[in-house]
C-alpha cells in the first residue's frame, strides 16, 4: 500500500495520489463493489456515492479468519467490476512488461516458502491495469493486482517498480485480509466496506452527502484500522526479502521511498485528516535503508526497455493534447541531444507514440528512426521499437507496413499485433493456430479470445465465433454475458447441418453447463 498520506488504514493503495496539473477526473458512474472487510483494499476504480450505497458483499461471517475460497470470491466479486471499468486497459506491452516482474516475484515467494501451496493453488495471481495517472498500485482479496498507468509512468527502474508489487503481493501471502476481519471481532465486512466506501466516494465526488450518509460512522471504526500500520511494515519486510532471489536489486525500494516522500512532501494538503493514519514514508524508508547490505547503496541504472515503456504509460494515461504536443516537439529541442541515453529513447518513444495519436504521421515518420537509432544494441529495447513501428503503422491504416515492422518473436505482443494485421489483410486465417494454442495455454486472455472471435467469424464459421465470443466474457467473470453468448451458440448450432459444427454444439453445451453453475454461484454471493 503505497503512498498513504490519503487512504484509510487497512486500505491499500487508492488514496495515494500525486496531484498533476491538468489532472484527469474520472467519468461518473464507475462502479467497484465493496472490497474486503475492513481491509477493504480501495482503488482509484472509485465507487460514486450511489454505487457505495448498493455494495453487496459475501456473506463472510462476524469474525474469525476467511477461508481462502472465500476470500476468492470476494476478490472475483471486485474483479468483474474492474474489467467494466472504461478505465481499465489491456495493452499487451505493458502488460507483458508489469506480468514478466510479477511472475518472477511470484516464483521467489514460492521459493522461500512466503507464498503456501494453498494459496498459490486457489488464488488467481491476476495483474490489471488501470489508465489512472495516480501513482498508485493495490492488492485484492484473492490474490489481484492493480497497477495505474501513473505508477509506471514514475518509476525510474524496474527494480522500483518491482519493489512496488513485491509489497503488495506480501499483503497477499501474509493474509492481511483474514488477519484484519479476525480482528474486527462482530464487525461485518459489509459494514466497514460500506462505510470506508462512502467515505472515499465523499473525497472523490462533488455530491458527498449521500456518500457520507454511509460514510458517517467511518471515524467509529479508525481505531480498529491501525493495526494495518503493522501491516505495511510486514509487507515492506516480506517484500524486500524477495527482491533479490527475485533476479531483482533491492535497492529498488529506496528508491520508490524517496519518490514518494517527494510527492508526500509537495502534494499533502492535510485534507481527509482521517485518513491519514498510517506510518510516514520516511519511518518506512529509513527500515529499508537500514536492510541494504554494505556497498549497495547505488541506485539500479534503468534500461532502454524500461524507459520506453514507461513513456508508453505516461502517454497512454491520457495526459491531455497540450502535453501530447510538447511529448512530439521535446526532441526538437536544443537540450535534447545532451540526455542520458534513457531519457533519450524514453522521450523519442513518447514523441513517436503521440504523434500517433495526434494523427501526425509526417512527426511520426521523422522520429521513428531517431527512436530505432537510441534502441542502441539492447534488443528489448529494439523489440520496442519494431512493435511500436507496427502499432503506428497499423493506426494509420498501412497494415502492410505494420507487417513488415512486426518482430518475429512468438509473445503476446507479436501475436496480438500480427493478428489485428492480418484481419486487415484479409488472411487471418493463419492466426487461427497460433490463437488456438494461446488460448489453451492461457484461458482467461479475454483479449485472445476477442481476437480469436474475429479471426472465426473471417472465416466464415460463426458458431465458432459465438464460443470465443463467450468465452472472452467468462475470462473477465461476466458469467451472465457469457451465458448469453452460449445460448447465442446453441441457438445457431441447431440450424446447422455441418459435421464441424456438430462437435463444436457438443463443446458449447458442455461449457453453458459449467458457466451456469458458475453464475449461480455468483448470484447466491449477492
Amino acid at each position: 500500500m503505497w503512498n498513504r498520506s490519503s487512504t484509510p488504514s487497512g486500505l491499500s493503495d487508492s488514496g495515494s495520489t500525486i496531484v498533476q496539473k491538468n489532472k484527469q477526473k474520472w467519468p461518473p458512474g464507475h462502479a467497484v463493489k465493496a472490497l474486503a472487510a475492513s481491509f477493504l483494499i480501495a482503488t482509484s476504480w472509485a465507487l460514486t456515492p450511489s454505487a457505495a450505497a448498493q455494495v453487496s458483499l459475501p456473506t463472510l461471517g462476524d469474525g474469525g479468519d476467511i477461508t481462502t475460497s472465500a476470500e476468492r470470491r470476494l476478490g472475483d466479486g471486485i474483479i468483474r467490476q474492474l474489467y467494466r471499468d472504461p478505465d481499465y486497459i489491456d495493452d499487451p506491452m505493458l502488460m507483458e512488461y508489469v506480468q514478466s516482474l510479477w511472475q518472477a516475484l511470484l516464483a521467489a515467494a514460492r521459493e522461500r516458502g512466503e507464498l503456501s501451496p494453498e494459496l498459490d493453488e486457489r488464488f488467481a495471481w491476476e495483474v490489471l491495469l488501470g489508465r489512472d495517472r495516480t501513482v498508485n498500485a493495490f492488492a485484492l482479496p484473492g490474490g489481484y493486482l492493480g497497477v495505474h498507468l501513473g505508477l509506471i509512468g514514475v518509476v525510474g527502474n524496474r527494480d522500483e517498480l518491482a519493489s512496488v508489487l513485491a509489497h503488495e503481493l506480501s499483503h497477499v501471502t501474509q493474509r492481511h485480509i483474514s488477519r484484519l476481519i479476525a480482528q474486527q471481532g462482530r464487525q461485518t465486512p459489509l459494514m466497514i466496506g460500506a462505510m470506508i466506501l462512502g467515505a472515499l466516494a465523499a473525497s472523490k465526488s462533488p455530491d458527498a452527502a449521500q456518500a457520507l450518509a454511509i460514510g458517517g460512522q467511518a471515524l467509529v471504526v479508525q481505531n480498529q484500522l491501525n493495526f494495518s500500520r503493522d501491516m505495511e511494515r510486514e509487507a515492506d519486510r516480506v517484500g524486500h526479502g524477495l527482491m533479490a532471489p527475485a533476479g531483482f536489486a533491492p535497492q529498488g525500494f529506496v528508491g520508490m521511498f524517496e519518490k514518494l516522500q517527494q510527492a508526500n512532501r509537495i502534494n499533502d494538503n492535510g485534507s481527509w485528516p482521517y485518513l491519514r493514519s498510517h506510518p510516514l514514508t520516511t519511518q518506512r524508508m529509513a527500515d529499508m535503508q537500514m536492510r541494504q547490505l554494505p556497498g549497495s547503496a547505488r541506485a539500479p541504472a534503468p534500461t532502454l526497455e524500461h524507459a520506453m515503456l514507461s513513456a508508453r504509460a505516461r502517454v497512454l494515461g491520457r495526459p491531455g493534447v497540450d502535453l501530447l504536443r510538447q511529448w512530439v516537439a521535446e526532441p526538437q529541442g536544443t537540450a535534447f541531444a545532451a540526455l542520458v541515453p534513457e531519457r533519450q529513447a524514453g522521450g523519442l518513444y513518447a514523441a513517436v507514440l503521440a504523434a500517433s495519436q495526434l494523427r501526425d504521421e509526417a512527426a511520426v515518420r521523422a522520429l521513428l528512426p531517431r527512436l530505432r537509432e537510441a534502441a542502441g544494441k539492447e534488443a528489448a529495447a529494439q523489440r520496442q521499437a519494431r512493435l511500436l513501428a507496427a502499432e503506428v503503422a497499423l493506426a494509420a491504416g498501412d497494415a502492410a507496413t505494420a507487417l513488415r515492422e512486426l518482430p518475429s518473436g512468438e509473445g503476446r505482443p507479436e501475436l496480438l499485433l500480427r493478428t489485428q494485421v492480418r484481419l486487415r489483410l484479409g488472411s487471418a486465417a493463419e492466426m487461427a493456430g497460433p490463437l488456438q494454442t494461446w488460448v489453451a495455454l492461457h484461458p482467461r486472455d479475454a483479449g485472445a479470445w476477442q481476437l480469436l472471435a474475429g479471426v472465426w467469424q473471417a472465416q466464415g464459421q460463426p458458431l465458432r465465433a459465438v464460443r470465443a465470443e463467450a468465452e472472452a466474457h467468462a475470462a473477465r467473470y461476466d458469467y451472465a454475458a457469457a451465458v448469453d453468448r452460449f445460448k447465442a451458440g446453441q441457438d445457431l448450432a441447431r440450424g446447422s447441418r455441418a459435421p464441424a459444427d456438430h462437435v463444436e454444439a457438443s463443446i458449447i453445451d458442455t461449457r453453458l453447463r459449467a458457466v451456469e453453475s458458475l453464475l449461480r454461484e455468483q448470484a447466491a454471493e449477492r
